[in-house]
């Protein structure tokens, strides 16, 4: 059984989840304690869970058995979740070989096998292009240059083993008596190892702790042992690894069905916990009132008359957030918004083009003074943008196939799809990037059911244009 620990506005939900596939939920808050009658337990997480800064998903830290698991239950209950895995084991110790030495930047490019890795060189200033014994910085797995350390550290449940050879005790150790015994035993075990003491080793009895320090020293051994057989560049020790899970329209929808069937949850609970400030808080105050009794229509028409005025309205402007597949996020400059239908929930979008370029898809000019109409419509599959010259001409439709589209206070935002159709203005119609979408199910990225909506929509939207498609839905 592998040990959770979950924290974040999505925490309820995966941690229902969680435990219904079989995971033990540690160190859990006092909220998920009263909610799911779990007892409180110390011990390491082999994955931990937290929001995303943006709230638009969580990230996920792992062992990789652990994270794999998740990975198949996030798959089977939330079709439209994107899934991101990185591909570097976070504290993972490699057999690396140095490729470039910039003194400039104070850096050694590595070669680690899976990726390249910048080494400063205060660490190694006397580094030489070769094989070298590093360790991915944890904190820094996930950038596009890992960074990478010469001081290797060894993972424990109650303890990390430091190169340094100096002891030290984890922060939220409070307690000066457990602090000082947990010092005084480290200084009697460190060899040429250092000692960190992590949370968990708090209540945990001398004979337990010198056991744990024997046998990270026994794996220190085998990994120097190994990293001399090993041919460069290899993993020599794994560490764990990340997972970025962005939760799109539907992911959060089902979420909320899963959350309301353990607490009083209000209907888009974590697209407004996801918009944060004003609206999260009224999303408490909300469901404070449902907890109490009072009847869910009274309660969701209070809240949204209370939050409707933080939502965008007409002559106001908004950011359109395109965001890609692999993460990368690309705001399409601000929008003014011309019409807002509440009640059909379509929003039309005015933009004009200030530099010249290339329209994609078109491969004819963008000009300074040509402008965009872009009609949303609010949880729908795709956004339709005409591009227009500065007296009018029509240049092109472009309409982007996407998640269901989330208004948020200050911008539009989606996760594009891959699949684009153009619409020419003599009525050729092209349709962009078909393989895209299959290339990112057979990587993980996204689900099959996913893959297959998205075909469905294409097909609805090009028989709209009169010109059905040839893509089967399987």
């Amino acid at each position: 059984m592998a040990n959770a620990r979950v924290r974040g506005i999505y925490s309820t939900a995966l941690t229902k989840l969680l435990l219904d596939s079989g995971f033990k939920v540690v160190q859990p808050s006092l909220v998920m304690k009263e909610r799911f009658g779990v007892e409180e337990d110390r011990e390491p997480p082999d994955l931990e869970i937290s929001d995303r800064p943006d709230r638009q998903g969580v990230k996920a830290l792992g062992k990789a058995d652990a994270i794999e698991k998740f990975i198949s239950i996030l798959k089977k209950f939330l079709s439209d979740a994107i899934l991101r895995k990185g591909t570097v084991s976070a504290g993972g110790i490699y057999k690396g070989i140095v490729k470039k030495i910039d003194p400039k930047h104070h850096v050694a490019l590595i070669d680690i096998g899976s990726a390249f890795g910048a080494l400063q060189l205060d660490e190694a200033p006397n580094i030489r292009l070769g094989d070298i014994l590093i360790q991915v910085d944890r904190n820094y797995a996930r950038a596009k240059v890992p960074a990478l350390t010469t001081k290797i550290s060894i993972l424990g449940n109650y303890a990390i083993l430091i190169s340094d050879g100096h002891v030290r005790v984890s922060r939220k150790i409070l307690d000066r008596n457990s602090r000082d015994r947990l010092c005084k035993l480290g200084e009697e075990l460190k060899t040429e190892w250092g000692i960190l003491w992590r949370t968990a080793a708090e209540n945990q009895p001398p004979d337990v702790l010198r056991s744990e320090i024997a046998y990270l020293m026994e794996k220190g051994k085998i990994i120097k042992e190994r990293a001399e057989r090993l041919k460069a560049p290899s993993l020599v020790y794994e560490g764990r690894y990340y997972l970025d899970a962005e939760f799109p329209a539907l992911s959060k929808k089902k979420l909320d069905a899963i959350r309301s069937s353990i607490t009083p949850t209000i209907p888009g609970h974590h697209y407004y916990k996801a918009c944060g400030g004003n609206i999260a808080s009224a999303v408490d105050m909300a469901e404070k009132l449902l907890s109490m009794g009072h009847p869910l229509k009274e309660v969701e028409d209070l809240f949204l008359q209370t939050v409707t005025t933080e939502f965008p309205i007409e002559d106001s402007t908004v950011t359109i957030e395109h965001v890609k597949l692999d993460g990368r996020v690309f705001h399409l400059g601000k929008a003014l918004v011309e019409t807002y239908d509440r009640d059909k929930s379509i929003i039309t979008l005015r933009r004009t083009f200030e530099t010249n370029g290339i329209y994609d898809g078109f491969e004819t000019p963008k000009e300074t003074g040509d402008y965009a109409i872009t009609e949303i419509k609010v949880n729908e599959w795709y956004v339709k943008t005409q591009y227009f010259s500065r007296d009018g001409r029509q240049k092109g439709i472009y309409i982007n196939v996407n998640t269901p589209v989330e208004l948020y206070p200050t911008r539009i935002r989606y996760v594009d799809l891959e699949i684009d159709i153009c619409v020419f203005p003599n009525g050729e119609i092209k349709i962009l990037d078909e393989k895209k979408l299959e290339e990112q199910v057979e990587k993980g990225t996204i689900t099959i059911d996913l893959l297959h909506a998205t075909r469905s929509k294409l097909n609805d939207i090009l028989e709209s244009l009169g010109k059905p498609s040839s893509l089967k839905v399987n």
